[in-house]
């Protein structure tokens, strides 16, 4: 017996790094110092730029969305995912990014597939500014079932210590500016493919008039990066803090924000999700507060501003305010 009959081939897995390495290499930066295939990935800081630099770190996945993007062979678009939203966590304290790191899983390599997921991530890499660094694919027979795949990345940026956004700037009266999403990014797919599928019976190419595409385009819609439209907002330092709008939805991702003893109101009613959200709302008859905690609703990040700050952010639009008290509260209905 040899490693290859035990359902790993080393071979297969030594010629995919070697296109993979020409992908990261589009990425790099000056900074980076070191190749694909090395034990670890080096970046010199630039520590000329900054007083206190300080790094922030982030790791997160794409969930359930990668079964669709399994079983319509659309693999790229998931890469891109993970970047967008390791750009936006880390995004909101008030960081930077500078390099990547990814982790694909699956059970028997197919070099085609890993190859599609990396050239997204390389995508948004370059698209962003920030350098593929390294990563790792590992092949785990008996793991995952055929065909089955798991990707994961990690970020790494840098703030000015004085500059981060830690929500000790938030005051009672201040706004929040919503910034519209793509979709539902890469949460809540567990319930929309559980609608979509499992209740309604559809196909990823099914033609939904209700939500104005196939199920799989509205699906697999890009995760939003929201790095060029706020970077002038930092700069200006024009922002009191930012709740990027994933798992937990509205209600449990902007209380992480906020200092005690103080909540927010949000009106329901300025919300302006996409058709998709309101198809499963009622096909589901998931309940209005399910729907809050799952799923974005078409805001994929929150601003908190000063009042005479709202007109200042491009493309938002106001959702609510900054009240005593705790959490979230609401008003009218979706």
């Amino acid at each position: 017996m040899d490693y290859r009959s035990a359902g790993v081939d080393i071979d297969a897995a030594t010629s995919a790094v070697g296109k993979i390495r020409d992908l990261a290499r589009s990425t790099f930066r000056p900074e980076v110092l070191s190749d694909i295939g090395s034990f670890g990935g080096l970046f010199r800081l630039d520590t000329a730029r900054f007083r206190r630099p300080v790094l922030v770190a982030s790791t997160d996945g794409v969930g359930t969305k990668l079964k669709i993007a399994i079983a319509t062979g659309r693999n790229d678009g998931v890469g891109y995912d993970l970047v967008s939203h390791c750009i936006n966590d880390i995004l909101v304290q008030g960081a930077r990014p500078l390099f990547f790191l990814d982790y694909l899983a699956m059970g028997k390599l197919d070099s085609g597939v890993a190859l599609s997921v990396i050239s997204g991530m390389a995508e948004a890499c370059r698209e962003f500014g920030l350098a593929l660094l390294g990563g790792e694919t590992a092949e785990m027979p008996g793991f995952y079932q055929p065909g089955d795949y798991d990707v994961a990345g990690t970020i790494v940026g840098v703030v000015e210590e004085d500059r981060i956004l830690d929500g000790s700037r938030v005051r009672k009266g201040d706004r929040l500016v919503a910034l519209e999403s793509w979709g539902l990014h890469t949460n809540g797919y567990s319930l929309a493919r559980k609608v979509f599928f499992e209740q309604e019976g559809l196909l990823p190419d099914s033609y939904v008039a209700a939500i104005g595409g196939t199920v799989a385009d509205i699906l697999l819609a890009r995760h939003r990066c929201y790095l060029r439209e706020l970077e002038p907002l930092l700069d200006a330092d024009a922002v009191h803090a930012m709740a990027h709008i994933t798992g937990g939805g509205l209600t449990d991702n902007i209380p992480r924000v906020l200092p005690s003893g103080l909540g927010v109101r949000i009106d329901l009613r300025a919300l302006k999700p996409q058709p998709v959200f309101r198809y499963m709302m009622e096909k589901g008859a998931v309940p209005e507060d399910d729907m809050l905690r799952t799923f974005n609703l078409g805001v994929g990040m929150v601003l908190i501003v000063a009042a005479e700050d709202v007109g200042r952010i491009p493309g938002g639009f106001l959702i609510g305010e900054v009240v005593s008290g705790a959490g979230v509260s609401y008003e009218g209905s979706l």
